[in-house]
């Protein structure tokens, strides 16, 4: 499903959403660097912190998705969303590219509520829905042998990104768990429909939120 070729041919493809997300992304961090007080209050006001969320800013569950805290963040997420976001909004449609995305980010926000302590900000947990996504296609592929090099690549690729926490400080590695999670349980729900046809674009949409749902009542109410 996604060797180098297959990833080449779909980012050359319509992924309208993978490349607005990638904008936001910048425009809102080079808005931030380029006046320090702004940048401040947009990590005061809108970074993830469990304390604040849990006192009724659940809107940072999703805003924090959007903010970086350094170049590096920044040119990595927009590497891996335009490396395999392109990939999945090709295959399934922007909605549906859309909705994984955003069930993903809510799901590893969670997991940081569960967990965390202190401000994090980041679409990580996004991303590793994608990475989730993309490793439970080519798992169910590995019988082939170009599906068996796939989910090779892929598997490294994700036990380099996991193992980053041991390495580098200040990485929530719950978001990237909880991504992660909720990226693979989408894609079996995705498993069970057509790729086409019958409406299978709005179960996917469906499938996706109610993973959305579930994950932002754990996060609202434990």
């Amino acid at each position: 499903m996604i060797d180098r070729a297959q990833i080449k041919g779909h980012v050359r493809g319509a992924t309208p959403f993978t490349y607005a997300l990638i904008v936001i992304n910048v425009v809102v961090f080079l808005a931030g660097q380029s006046n320090p007080d702004l940048g401040r209050r947009l990590i005061l006001d809108f970074a993830h912190h469990p304390e604040l969320v849990s006192a009724g800013d659940w809107y940072r569950l999703v805003t924090a998705m959007f903010l970086h805290g350094s170049v590096m963040h920044l040119l990595f997420n927009s590497w891996a969303l335009w490396l395999f976001g392109a990939a999945i909004e090709r295959r399934f449609g922007s909605p549906s590219f859309l909705a994984l995305y955003l069930a993903s980010g809510i799901a590893g926000s969670t997991a940081y509520q569960l967990t965390g302590s202190s401000f994090a900000v980041g679409a990580s947990g996004a991303i590793f829905g994608l990475f989730g996504a993309l490793l439970a296609a080519t798992y169910r592929q590995r019988h082939s042998p170009a599906g068996r090099a796939a989910f090779g690549q892929l598997a490294m690729l994700l036990a380099i990104n996991l193992a980053l926490p041991l390495l580098v400080p200040n990485i929530a590695w719950q978001a990237h768990l909880g991504g992660l999670v909720a990226g693979m349980v989408t894609a079996a729900g995705w498993d069970r429909l057509p790729l086409t046809g019958g409406g299978s674009g709005g179960r996917r949409v469906a499938v996706a939120f109610a993973v959305l749902v579930v994950a932002a009542a754990i996060a609202l109410l434990f």
